[in-house]
């Protein structure tokens, strides 16, 4: 399915900043899982399954109490690529924003360059987040995983960018998939929790 037709938009990199808080990078899966739950951190994934195909002027949703918003310029476009639905932009060049309230300790998903018809084109991914933090990196796969976590201060918000290679196409859109969250429960419902544990510990006694 082809992407509605608006003129290519020239997007340039942003240069990453000094973060103002402790980020993590991770490009690897399961060492973003293995680390969030050594924080015991619970996890969430939206698939976007439920959103409707099509031209979309934004996208919203919530997931462990986190309310989710993605935006672009120019609208976003959701399809069906091998049987996963997709977010991306509608038109290339544009970036893919996305905002989180309240923030996150961990935010991660597959994310790569498509062209109109959403065919994977080997580009260079860039993803900043709301505190100048951003990963660079050359990305070939759907499968491509990229995640933050928090150390200190929430993650807010976060860019998604595609540039085509030099000498490359001239059109690629960011696409977004299987956006995870990594959220840590608060002090109080920790405490609940843990006295959840010591009253079933004396049941069992």
């Amino acid at each position: 399915m082809m992407k509605f037709a608006v003129p290519s938009l020239i997007a340039a990199a942003a240069v990453a900043s000094t973060s103002s808080a402790s980020i993590i990078v991770f490009t690897n899966q399961f060492v973003w899982n293995f680390y969030a739950n050594s924080d015991s951190a619970a996890q969430y994934t939206e698939t976007f399954e439920s959103t409707t195909v099509g031209f979309q002027s934004s996208l919203t949703g919530a997931m462990g109490g986190v309310t989710w918003t993605f935006n672009a310029a120019n609208g976003l476009y959701v399809d069906n690529v091998n049987s996963s639905r997709v977010v991306s932009t509608n038109a290339p060049g544009d970036a893919l924003s996305l905002t989180l309230s309240p923030g996150v300790k961990g935010f991660a998903g597959n994310v790569y360059g498509t062209d109109a018809n959403f065919n994977v084109v080997p580009s260079i991914v860039q993803l900043s987040l709301s505190d100048g933090t951003s990963y660079i990196g050359l990305v070939d796969s759907a499968t491509a995983f990229v995640g933050f976590y928090s150390t200190t201060a929430a993650i807010t918000g976060v860019t998604i960018l595609a540039q085509p290679l030099p000498g490359g196409t001239n059109s690629v859109w960011p696409t977004f998939d299987n956006m995870t969250f990594a959220v840590v429960p608060a002090p109080g419902a920790l405490a609940l929790i843990g006295l959840a544990g010591l009253a079933g510990s004396r049941r069992r006694r």
